[in-house]
């Protein structure tokens, strides 16, 4: 007997000119779709809107964020002209999510034999899904769709996590998109997975429960391996970037002794800063590829995993599955090794902020203070590290409570400090 699976997954979608491309394929708003021989486009009348959409859904989006638009103009009406930027600029360099597509399909000998209606009905448990155990509103579905012109019927169901959340910087409740609101990780993405499955069953619907991260289950091992390599090309050029600024950033600093400061600046060599910031952007370049590198690393070993579970009696493709292992192994090890690069930066990075606020201006304070706090707010630190930054100095008050560092840190920080010399400079050589 064939085993049918219930299957559900979720796509990010990060841009207005993705979320429109993806508009276009689920209102099927093109003639012909060459690049995909299963959609019979003479059969797509047949599909059934669940949340219907009369208009493109980009300019759904922005209906359904016009709130959110309202309060970012607002914001901008006071914001440095430096940093002003329009609405759409914002979500779409901001490499944040600004809606996720819902899939909700099952094995194709499911559908056999069933009508219309019976399809509708199983679709119907997936939105309950949606409301209930993710827990959107009906007003954050922006289309939701039942494709019944290819081979096997699918939902495309698309969401916008619009929510208000609290803001620390501005002690406010502020619109904001985020997708980990209704789904954290990829832990909490399988819980979700056991919870849609158990809901189909609790309705009567004889599905299986999907084998645990096979979210893509039409990749080749050949295709696995291109993706293996791309990942350790992009860390290389990576590693000899960081390694070129770093070493040009230790030279410039060897020639910067001390700071010029007047009444209102704090002048240092120029290219000294440049080789600081280009430090900086090459680290945050780095820690921006991590969540792409470590759900590949998952995504491969959950692969391996299912396809050594059932393919353990075809002796042929033993090769190529320990060929994946070793390249898996070679590529968390270099991960690991640019994990430890980024922390030593992150460390440096961290002396440079704590010797500005100890022996910076009040200007200069002020602002990396500020720093300090978009770093915080942009879990580049965590609350160890805003401790370290700003102990002992007069930012210290500002920063504990910005952070919630708890107060008995700060009395035996005062007790620490009477016995703690005092240091001349900070050291940024490797």
């Amino acid at each position: 007997m064939n085993l049918n699976y219930a299957i559900f997954r979720s796509e990010p979608i990060y841009t207005t000119k993705d979320l429109a491309q993806i508009g276009s394929h689920n209102k099927r708003e093109k003639k012909a779709y060459n690049s995909n021989p299963d959609i019979k486009i003479e059969l797509s009348k047949n599909n059934i809107d669940l949340v219907p959409l009369t208009e493109k859904y980009v300019k759904g989006f922005y209906n359904l964020t016009e709130e959110y638009k309202k309060e970012h103009d607002e914001r901008m009406k006071t914001e440095r002209p430096d940093r002003k930027r329009t609405f759409t600029e914002m979500i779409n360099t901001s490499k944040n999510v600004i809606a996720d597509e819902l899939l909700f399909t099952a094995s194709n000998d499911f559908f056999k034999n069933m009508t219309n209606d019976d399809i509708k009905e199983w679709a119907n448990t997936c939105m309950e899904f949606v409301y209930n155990d993710l827990g959107y509103t009906k007003n954050q579905v922006l289309h939701a769709t039942i494709h019944m012109d290819e081979e096997t019927p699918h939902i495309h169901c698309v969401v916008v996590p619009l929510v208000k959340k609290y803001d620390k910087r501005t002690n406010s409740e502020r619109y904001t998109i985020s997708k980990k609101q209704y789904i954290k990780d990829k832990i909490h993405l399988s819980e979700l997975q056991d919870k849609y499955h158990a809901r189909l069953v609790s309705k009567g619907y004889d599905l299986e429960r999907g084998i645990k991260g096979s979210d893509r289950e039409h990749l080749s091992i050949k295709e696995f391996k291109k993706v293996n390599r791309i990942l350790e090309q992009k860390i290389n050029i990576r590693n000899d970037r960081l390694d070129k600024v770093m070493d040009d950033f230790n030279e410039k600093m060897k020639t910067t002794k001390n700071t010029i400061i007047d009444k209102d600046y704090v002048k240092v060599r120029k290219d000294t800063f440049e080789s600081m910031n280009n430090v900086i952007k090459e680290t945050e370049k780095i820690i921006e590829m991590q969540p792409k590198i470590n759900s590949a690393l998952q995504e491969i070993n959950n692969y391996t995993d299912s396809y050594n579970l059932l393919q353990k009696d075809n002796q042929k493709y033993q090769k190529e599955i320990e060929s994946l292992k070793y390249k898996n192994e070679k590529l968390e090890q270099e991960n690991r090794s640019l994990k430890n690069y980024i922390d030593f930066v992150l460390s440096k990075i961290k002396q440079f902020f704590r010797n500005m606020l100890e022996k910076g201006t009040e200007i200069i304070k002020s602002l990396t203070c500020d720093e300090v706090k978009n770093y915080y707010f942009n879990d580049r630190f965590d609350k160890n590290d805003v401790y370290d930054v700003s102990r002992g100095t007069s930012k210290e008050d500002e920063l504990f409570e910005y952070a919630n560092i708890p107060n008995y840190l700060k009395e035996y920080e005062d007790k620490s400090n009477k016995k703690e010399k005092k240091k001349d400079d900070f050291d940024l050589s490797l």
